[in-house]
């Protein structure tokens, strides 16, 4: 009894999982398409992006976090090494802009500012 080859419409020759090539005509080549929609997905989900884990070093200066209350947001801080707030800001925009702090490593801020942070340091 002979096998016959099945061939799934979305899979190439080989087997390989292949976009539809009517999408893929409006870019240049597969590269693009790609970049394209990681880019469309990155911009659709921005808000579960901000909330990413930084690896190295993170610094906060109070420009930085004026801009962040001046938008209406706060900031989860998630630093893999070292995350750090500068010694002009204050305890009440600390505690204004920042929600929660998780660094696995050091964090440098002043006394006043890891008091204002206490409950929000995991």
């Amino acid at each position: 009894m002979a096998s016959a080859k099945v061939r799934v419409p979305c899979c190439d020759a080989r087997g390989r999982l292949a976009p539809r090539r009517r999408r893929l005509d409006l870019y240049s080549n597969r590269t693009d398409f790609i970049r394209t929609a990681i880019r469309n997905q990155l911009a659709t989900h921005a808000e579960a992006v901000c909330q990413t884990l930084v690896l190295g070093v993170q610094h906060f200066s109070r420009w930085d976090l004026e801009a962040v209350r001046d938008a209406g947001k706060r900031l989860r801080i998630e630093v893999l090494e070292l995350a750090s707030i500068a010694d002009d800001v204050s305890s009440e925009l600390a505690f204004e802009t920042i929600e929660s702090v998780v660094v696995l490593g050091a964090f440098r801020a002043s006394p006043a500012e890891k008091r204002a942070l206490a409950d929000r340091i995991g």
